[in-house]
This record gives C-alpha cells, structure tokens and sequence, in this order.
C-alpha cells in the first residue's frame, strides 16, 4: 500500500491513532477536569441583577396636559439626552403630573450603574431652576426593580397600644438588618401618629372667631424659627424661644378658645408586616 504523502501539516486524528495510550491518559484528565468543575460551578439563591432603567416624576397641581408636555416634560427629557449610556427616554404627560422612563444602554457596565443614576439627579437639580412655580419634584425611582425573599406580618393582642407595636416592628427591623446578606428592611401597613383637636362652635361664636385662626394661632405656638446668637469670648450662644409643644395634652390650653377635647390615636388596627430583600447591591 502506497504512503499517503505528507504536506507537511499536524493532523490530529493520525497523532491520536499513532499513540493510543496518550490519548487515552489525556480524556481521562480532561473528564476528571470537567467532573470537578461542574462541581465547582458559582451558586448563588439570590442571583444580583442590575436593573438599567429609572422613573422621574414630577407633579404641577393645576396644569393641563400640554402645559405638563412643553414645560415640564420637554425640558427633562432634553436634560436626560445628555447623561452617558442613554437609550431609551419615554414619557407620559397628563393633567398636573409628568412620568419619565429613562434607560441606558445594555452595554453599560453593572458598576458604573450607580454613577449614571447619580449622573440624572445632579444634571436634573441643575435645570430644577428652569421648571415652572409650582411644581413639586422631580422625584426619582431606580430600586422598583427590588425583590423581597421573606415577608412577616405581626400582629399584636388587644392589650398593646399602637406605640408598643411599632416599636416592636422597629426593633424587628434593626435585628433583621444584621442578619447576613440581608440588603434592606421595610415596613408596610405601618400606621401614623395623629392628633385630634375638636373646637366648640358655640366658644368659637361668643369669642367671635373662626376656624382657621385657631389653626393658624396652633401653627404660630409650634413654629421652629431661628431667634439669633449671643457672641461671648469663648462660645457662642444660641438664643430659643420657649412655648412650644412637647407633649399633646400641651395642645390643650389656647388663649383665643380652649379646644373642647385634644386625643392622640392612630388611624386602624396595630398591625403591620415587614419585608426583607436579600439581594445584594
């Protein structure tokens, strides 16, 4: 039989046939290699994931769609066109209220997210100055993307007053913030402190007042204004005026028309849930 000629080139195949002991030592390494890294493979139950999308809000109370448009959303959306990795820019305008979905591009790295996000709210508080009289915000939201693992709802007997169980949930959350991986705690159904103040109408009419200055005289007694400094050698210091109040029953004495009746309560029942999110940022 008549040698095939050489051209001068490797071939692989003729090698492995020409030494069938190295070749079988050199599969078994490799699938002793694979077994072990298919082992040796990252896990993780809570995989990160970066989120490259923010939504800006803004309100103006009182405006029509088009005013929205033209002042309002223009204006931020031409601001937005100058931040580094921007894609895409929708917008939405209605009566009195401006949504912006601002997303850069799947290019950009995962850790240069953060400065990018840092990058809208600077060039966006900028331009705050051009915007309307009026107009609340731009207020901005990049963690919808947020997911919560564990949720617990607590709930308390009939014995404990709305404080003690906010308290508690306070308490819950500062003790599930150290658990390990843990990236953040909140509070859902929490309720908030309110006070009530019931005025006689009948005082109200013998003192001949109104309702709104008895708001008005409460808002005056519980103004934070600054009264100035005293300059001495060695200190400075500052001057406050006295009055205000401390405790709710403190709410009770006016001088224009006593209150009839001044209560602290809560809005409903002490209940409130907490949820944990265990991705990592």
């Amino acid at each position: 039989m008549d040698a095939q000629p050489n051209d001068g080139r490797f071939n692989l195949s003729r090698w492995a046939l020409e030494h069938p002991a190295l070749t079988r030592y050199l599969m078994v390494v490799l699938m002793v290699l694979g077994v072990a890294a298919y082992f040796q493979l990252g896990q993780d139950e809570d995989p990160p994931f970066t989120f490259r999308a923010m939504v800006v809000r803004t309100y103006w109370p009182g405006a029509t769609a088009q005013q929205v448009a033209e002042q309002v959303t223009d204006k931020i959306e031409r601001t937005l066109q100058e931040v580094p990795y921007a894609d895409i820019i929708r917008s939405y305008s209605k009566p009195g209220e401006s949504q912006i979905i601002f997303q850069i591009k799947d290019s950009s790295k995962a850790a240069e997210v953060a400065n990018v996000w840092y990058t809208v709210r600077k060039k966006v508080g900028d331009m705050r100055g051009t915007l309307p009289g009026g107009v609340q915000g731009p207020f901005f939201n990049d963690e919808f993307g947020d997911v919560y693992g564990v949720i617990y709802a607590l709930e308390a007997d009939a014995g404990f007053s709305y404080a003690e169980v906010k308290a508690f949930a306070d308490d819950v959350r500062q003790q599930l913030l150290r658990v390990p991986d843990v990236a953040k705690v909140e509070l859902f159904g929490a309720q908030d402190e309110k006070l009530f103040v019931e005025i006689s109408q009948k005082r109200l009419a013998q003192l001949g007042l109104d309702l709104n200055q008895i708001v008005a005289q409460l808002g005056q007694q519980n103004a934070v204004e600054s009264a100035g400094a005293v300059q001495t050698p060695l200190d400075v210091v500052q001057v406050r005026v006295a009055g205000q109040f401390r405790r709710w029953r403190s709410s009770r004495p006016c001088r224009s028309a006593a209150p009839r009746a001044t209560s602290c309560g809560w809005r409903t029942s002490p209940r409130c849930g907490a949820a944990t999110s265990t991705r990592r940022r």
